[in-house]
C-alpha cells in the first residue's frame, strides 16, 4: 500500500479557489431549500389543514430515528414546465433510507405540487427508483397522494415503454423477483396510477383521504350517468371492507406509517454479494480539503491523487501499472472500509518515460489498455468500481489515429460496459465525448451517478463547441448573402457559448436525471459507501464476459 496525498499549502489561491467552491455549494442548497417547500407555504398550508403530513414529513417518520435519508432526483425538472408553474423535484421525492436498520427504497408523491400530478419527468423518476430497487434488491414503499397523469402533457407521459405504464410491469416484475413492495395510500389515487398500489404485495388506506378507483365521481357521472361522491366510490370502508382492493385502514398518516415500519420488521434477511469489508479509517488529509484543491476553471490542472487521498481510507492505495497510461489513474483503495477499484482521470499534464508529454484529462492507447485490464480484474476479483471522472474526450489527431486509438477505446467501453460488479460514478469535473462513455457515464448502467457541483457534461467543451457552432451559423449565414461584423461575431459567440454552458451545467443534468444527485464533495465517501452497502443486498451477479475484443 502507498500513502498518497500532501497537506495544502493554504496560500490566496488554496483560498480562492475554496471561497469560489463553498459559494457553489451555498448556492446549490439555497436552490435545494426552495425545492423543499414543494408548492409553495400556502399549498403546504391547505395540505396540513386536512390533517395530512407532508412528503418528506412522512418520510422522516418513516425512517429510523437520527438516521440518513438519501434523497436522490432532488432537482429534478429544475427549471422546466414553465408553462404551468413549475413542477418542483417533479412533485415526487424519492431516495434511500433505512427502516429497522435495513436499506429500503422510499417513493412519495408531494400533494402541494399539482396535488401530486405526473409530469413526463415524475415517471422517469419513478422508473429510476424501481430500477435502483430492482438492480440492488431493495424493499421498496409507496406513499401514494397523487391526481394521476398531467393532462396537458399526457401524450409525453401514456403510451410508451419508459413512460407511465412502464411503473406497473415493474411492480409485477419486482414481485416475481421477490422484492418487497408496500403501498400507502394517502391520498387520492386514480386512474392508472391505482394499479400501482393494488399491484404491489399489501396496501394501506389512510380513512377520509385515501380513495382508489379507476374514475372518479365526476368521470363516472359523465361516462354512465351514476351520481356518487368519491368516498362512497373508493374509500377506505368501501376499498378494505366492500371489495377487498386494500389490505388495512387507518385513521392517519401517523399511523399508517407506524403499520408500515412494523410489516417492514418482518421481512426475512436476505443473502449478500459479499463485498470486502473491513473496519474503516478515515483519510489522513480531510475531505474538506478538496473545495480548495480543485479549479475554479475547468481547464486548468490538478492532481487527482490529491483528491482520491481525500477520499480512500488512510490515504492509502495499491497503484495498478503506477508506471503506465499516466493519464488514466487505476487502484485498489478502501472508502469506509470497503473494498474498491478506482479509475480516475488524471488531470495534471504527463511525462512519459519516453519524454512525451500527454494532456491531462484525456484518454490516451496505453491508459485506456490499462483502464480495460484493471476493469477485468476487479470483476474477476468481485471488486466494486468507483469512477471519478474529468474527461475531456480520446486523443485524437494522426498520430493517435495510426495508433489504433479508436480500438483501444473501444476495448475500455466494451470492458465498461460488460463490467458487472456495481459501478458507482463521479463527474468530478469535465464530462465530454467518448470520454463519458469509457468512464462509465449514465448510458453505461452505474448503479449510481452522483456530480459536484462544478461537473460538465456535454458533447466537448463550451470553447470548442461554441467554435464549430460559429463556424455552421457563419457558413450559412453566407450562403444567404449576409456577413457579420467582427462585434457581431463576439456577440454571437458569446450567445452561443452562454447557451452552450448552460446546458451543460450540473442542474440541467440532475433535472433531466443524467445523474441522481449533485453532491457535496466532502460527503464522497458516505455517497460511495452508501452505494456499495446498497448493492451488497444484490448475491446475483452474472457471469462477466467481455465477448470480442480486438487486440
Amino acid at each position: 500500500m502507498t500513502k498518497i496525498g500532501s497537506p495544502v499549502n493554504v496560500n490566496e489561491s488554496y483560498l480562492k479557489r475554496e471561497d469560489y467552491y463553498k459559494n457553489l455549494i451555498r448556492k446549490l442548497n439555497a436552490e435545494r431549500e426552495k425545492i423543499k417547500l414543494g408548492g409553495g407555504k400556502s399549498a403546504i398550508e391547505k395540505h396540513k389543514a386536512k390533517g395530512k403530513l407532508t412528503a418528506r414529513e412522512r418520510i422522516k417518520i418513516l425512517i429510523d430515528d437520527n438516521s440518513n435519508f438519501y434523497e436522490l432526483s432532488t432537482f429534478a425538472a429544475y427549471d422546466m414546465y414553465k408553462e404551468y408553474g413549475g413542477a418542483p423535484s417533479s412533485g415526487t421525492i424519492y431516495g434511500i433510507g433505512k427502516i429497522n436498520n435495513k436499506y429500503q427504497v422510499i417513493v412519495a408523491n408531494d400533494a402541494t405540487v399539482k396535488a401530486g400530478a405526473w409530469f413526463p419527468i415524475t415517471a422517469k423518476k419513478n422508473l429510476r427508483a424501481q430500477e435502483i430497487a430492482m438492480e440492488n434488491k431493495l424493499p421498496i414503499i409507496y406513499l401514494v397522494d397523487s391526481a394521476g397523469v398531467f393532462l396537458p402533457l399526457q401524450d409525453e407521459i401514456f403510451p410508451d415503454k419508459e413512460h407511465f405504464g412502464r411503473i406497473f410491469r415493474n411492480n409485477a416484475v419486482m414481485s416475481s423477483m421477490g422484492i418487497p413492495q408496500i403501498s400507502a395510500i394517502m391520498g387520492p389515487c386514480v386512474a392508472g396510477g391505482a394499479y400501482l398500489p393494488i399491484m404491489s404485495d399489501e396496501a394501506l388506506i389512510v380513512e377520509g383521504e385515501g380513495s382508489v378507483f379507476l374514475a372518479g365521481a365526476h368521470l363516472v357521472r359523465a361516462a354512465i350517468g351514476e351520481v356518487i361522491d368519491n368516498e362512497s366510490l373508493g374509500g377506505a370502508k368501501v376499498q378494505s371492507n366492500i371489495s377487498g382492493v386494500t389490505d388495512y385502514i387507518m385513521k392517519n398518516d401517523n399511523e399508517c406509517l407506524k403499520q408500515i415500519r412494523s410489516l417492514s420488521s418482518k421481512f426475512g434477511s436476505m443473502q449478500t454479494a459479499g463485498y470486502n469489508r473491513i473496519e474503516s479509517k478515515p483519510p489522513l488529509h480531510s475531505p474538506k480539503e478538496i473545495y480548495g484543491l480543485l479549479p475554479e476553471d475547468q481547464i486548468k490542472p490538478y492532481d487527482m491523487y490529491e483528491i482520491i487521498a481525500r477520499i480512500v481510507d488512510d490515504s492509502e492505495i495499491d497503484e495498478y501499472k503506477a508506471g503506465y497510461g499516466k493519464t488514466v489513474i487505476t487502484a485498489y483503495a478502501r472508502i469506509d472500509g470497503w473494498a474498491v477499484g478506482i479509475v480516475a482521470n488524471q488531470r495534471n499534464v504527463i511525462k512519459t518515460e519516453t519524454g512525451e508529454m500527454q494532456v491531462g484529462g484525456v484518454i490516451y492507447s496505453d491508459s485506456s489498455d490499462k483502464a480495460t485490464r484493471f476493469i477485468m480484474n476487479c470483476n474477476q476479483r468481485k471488486i466494486p468500481l468507483l469512477f471519478l471522472q474529468d474527461v475531456t474526450g480520446f486523443m485524437v489527431g494522426s498520430r493517435a489515429e495510426h495508433g489504433g486509438i479508436i480500438k483501444d477505446g473501444a476495448k475500455m467501453v466494451n470492458a465498461v460496459a460488460n463490467s458487472v460488479v456495481p459501478k458507482i460514478t463521479i463527474i468530478v469535473g469535465n464530462s465530454f465525448g467518448a470520454g463519458n462513455y469509457a468512464m462509465c457515464g449514465k448510458a453505461y448502467d452505474p448503479r449510481f451517478i452522483f456530480a459536484y457541483p462544478n461537473a460538465k457534461i456535454a458533447v466537448m467543451g463550451g470553447s470548442q463547441a461554441s467554435s464549430v457552432l460559429l463556424d455552421i451559423k457563419l457558413n450559412q449565414a453566407k450562403k444567404d448573402g449576409k456577413e457579420f461584423s467582427e462585434d457581431d461575431k463576439k456577440k454571437l459567440l458569446d450567445e452561443i457559448k452562454n447557451s452552450y454552458d448552460e446546458s451543460s451545467n450540473p442542474l440541467y443534468a440532475a433535472a433531466r436525471l443524467w445523474i441522481d444527485e449533485i453532491i457535496d464533495p466532502a460527503m464522497t465517501r458516505e455517497y460511495v459507501s452508501m452505494a456499495i452497502d446498497v448493492a451488497n443486498n444484490n448475491p446475483d451477479l452474472p457471469k462477466f464476459n467481455v465477448g470480442v475484443i480486438q487486440t
